[in-house]
């Protein structure tokens, strides 16, 4: 396992690029200037000191040493140790609707933008669980896996969107089923939150549910939307808007299905909240969570890591050091020793 100290320092490694062009860009003036000054062949005899592949060597040294003193700066640390680490927490799935309705402006800056922004910010607050990612519209796909690296999960999150899951639709059952089939170890304590405007069209989430709380998983749920509902905006390569439209012309109004979705919290021995502008209701639902008795979990980690700066901080002195004892003239004894020929 390989930890870095101080990532801020990657974008040094960018300089060996601008150094590479420079240098050829140097050789190539210089090529040019000893045209113009007069026949190569002869320079070559006028200047006898002359070596380019002293001068190239030196050139590739000094990259060498860029390269191992920037991996020296961002202090490469080795995992050394790995242990088992006890904590205590639940293993909690959150479902989230990617269907094209969590584009409803409803709810500032649209429903799906909100929803992340809460999920992101109850990531924030989990301390020992481990979150796992259900996506869902037409079907439902599991896209991430349950899992206590928090910033994983937030990364995975970030990649979400209305386009990630082809099929359109709000197949809210299928998302529970998945995710109720997902948890891998049936002793712990388990809990489902499912995020979702509740306009479902395609299956049994109530049944869902059920059959998820009879195997002791709870299921929440949270009303992303307005009772008044909003339109589905759509927007060209252009990014001019307009709205979705039924087949009558009629500008497609997205309402929040906030019965359907009591009717689930209730079978999945859960809670409802419904989102506003003001609070999206993930902070009732974590109080619900947290009511549920955490399990002790055990999981392996590095707990100590030993730092390797010093092995590239050498290893760049030793090129710069290289570097300076060959030169592009020849020395005396240089000449008698005669390591690269003229």
């Amino acid at each position: 396992m390989i930890q870095f100290g101080h990532k801020e320092f990657f974008w040094a490694f960018s300089l060996l690029i601008v150094f590479v062009l420079l240098y050829a860009l140097y050789g190539g003036w210089k090529k040019k200037a000893l045209k113009r000054m007069g026949d190569s062949s002869l320079m070559d005899q006028i200047i006898l000191h002359r070596s380019d592949f002293r001068a190239g060597l030196r050139f590739v040294l000094l990259l060498l040493a860029l390269f191992f003193l920037v991996s020296g700066l961002i202090d490469p640390k080795v995992g050394s140790r790995l242990q088992n680490i006890k904590r205590k927490g639940i293993d909690l799935y959150v479902a989230l609707d990617v269907s094209n309705s969590m584009l409803a402006e409803d709810i500032k800056p649209n429903r799906l933008d909100r929803a992340k922004l809460a999920i992101s910010s109850l990531i924030d607050k989990l301390k020992g669980d481990r979150i796992g990612l259900i996506v869902f519209a037409g079907k439902a796909y599991k896209q991430l896996p349950l899992t206590s690296d928090y910033g994983a999960a937030k990364l995975f999150l970030s990649a979400v969107d209305t386009k990630i899951v082809p099929s359109q639709g709000t197949a809210i059952g299928s998302a529970i089923n998945l995710a109720a089939v997902s948890f891998d170890n049936p002793k712990h304590n388990k809990a489902i939150i499912v995020i979702t405007d509740g306009e479902n069209h395609q299956d049994n989430p109530v049944a869902a549910a059920k059959a998820a709380a009879d195997k002791g998983i709870k299921v929440f749920t949270i009303g992303m939307g307005l009772p008044d509902g909003a339109p589905i905006p759509l927007y060209d390569k252009d990014g001019n808007k307009t709205y979705l439209r039924d087949q009558q012309g009629k500008i497609v109004i997205t309402k929040l299905n906030e019965q359907m979705l009591q009717d689930i919290a209730s079978a999945g021995n859960g809670a409802y909240a419904r989102a506003n502008n003001a609070s999206v209701g993930l902070d009732n639902i974590l109080k619900s969570i947290n009511k549920i008795q955490k399990k002790e979990l055990e999981t392996k980690q590095f707990t100590e890591y030993e730092h390797r700066f010093q092995i590239f901080l050498a290893l760049a002195l030793l090129f710069l050091v290289a570097e300076l004892l060959i030169t592009e003239r020849k020395s005396n004894w240089v000449d008698k020793l005669d390591f690269f020929g003229k």
